[in-house]
């Protein structure tokens, strides 16, 4: 649900951009003003948003427009790349080695928290040949 509303609001950004013939300093401020507003909301760090936005815009500004690309498509993949860098292209393995593997999942109400622990347990016992035991410990449940 959070990475649905990330998305959403990252696509109404660049939305905004489509059309364009040109590109100025304004357009590219007030998509990165929504941006940066959306990485807050879905609680990525300050700072983490602070770089990414700053480096977006600073690509965006510089960057000629490559061939048979329209300026917003352009800037889209301006934070493809840029997210794709910050993320890491490379999927890591969980280490699930020891006897005992503990994974805790924290998050706001409807995140989507219960569902990923259960295709994560689902996963590991399908990949690793492990029983996963999940455990709420829930403060409020409703």
């Amino acid at each position: 649900m959070a990475f649905e509303n990330l998305t959403s609001r990252f696509q109404m950004a660049l939305r905004r951009l489509t059309g364009k013939a040109k590109l100025t300093e304004n357009d590219i401020d007030e998509m990165m003003r929504e941006v940066r507003l959306s990485l807050l909301e879905a609680d990525v760090n300050y700072k983490v948003v602070k770089e990414f936005t700053e480096e977006v815009k600073t690509l965006a500004m510089g960057e000629k427009i490559l061939k048979g690309l329209n300026p917003d498509q352009q800037v889209v993949k301006i934070v493809n790349d840029e997210l794709t860098k910050l993320m890491g292209s490379e999927a890591s393995e969980l280490n699930l080695e020891d006897d005992l593997s503990i994974i805790l999942m924290v998050g706001l109400q409807g995140a989507g928290k219960t569902t990923t622990a259960g295709k994560l347990a689902n996963l590991i016992r399908k990949n690793n040949s492990k029983k996963p035991l999940l455990v709420a410990a829930d403060i409020y449940r409703p």
